[in-house]
């Protein structure tokens, strides 16, 4: 099955929080506590804080669409908008990949994941890396096949809970 992506700009503001929001709570809301989410709702994903990400020129954003409905979202950032130095100048990073659990488990993310390359590829990057739950096993075996590897880890902040991000790099 074969996705497309188009780029999301500031007059989809609102869907973009609303499908953040959801898509965040459909994948992690069942293993925190709705105080922890909350907060990082408020704090993360609320209209000022996705209008700035939008905004930066290194961030792309796209909606994954799937016979031209919105199933989920791809957030890309590339050399200031990072959120770690990775092999500096040579790596971007996946900040943010969601689909609607409806749409899980059917090799949309698969899809996504080489179509994300590809832009990456066609900017000149040679790195790819994302942060993932150490809890969240399905994603990180999903990478393992996919060639990644752990090359570090960093700390992700959600409400008073400190959560540990794996860091899984691809050589493209």
């Amino acid at each position: 099955m074969s996705v497309t992506l188009d780029s999301i700009s500031i007059p989809s503001l609102s869907k973009l929080v609303q499908l953040s929001v959801q898509t965040f709570e459909e994948t992690f809301g069942h293993h925190n506590t709705k105080e922890n989410m909350a907060w990082y709702f408020k704090i993360k994903m609320n209209s000022q804080q996705l209008k700035k990400e939008l905004q930066h020129p290194n961030s792309d954003f796209y909606w994954i669409l799937f016979q031209k409905k919105i199933i989920g979202y791809l957030k890309l950032n590339f050399d200031d908008a990072q959120t770690e130095i990775v092999n500096q100048g040579d790596s971007f990073e996946i900040e943010r990949i969601y689909i609607l659990s409806n749409f899980q488990r059917k090799g949309f993310g698969e899809d996504v994941l080489s179509k994300a390359i590809s832009l990456g590829k066609n900017k000149g990057y040679s790195f790819l890396w994302l942060g993932v739950w150490e809890q969240n096993e399905n994603a990180i075996d999903f990478y393992t096949k996919k060639g990644f590897q752990i090359f570090n880890k960093h700390i992700f902040q959600l409400g008073d809970d400190l959560q540990t991000d794996l860091l899984m790099g691809l050589k493209i």
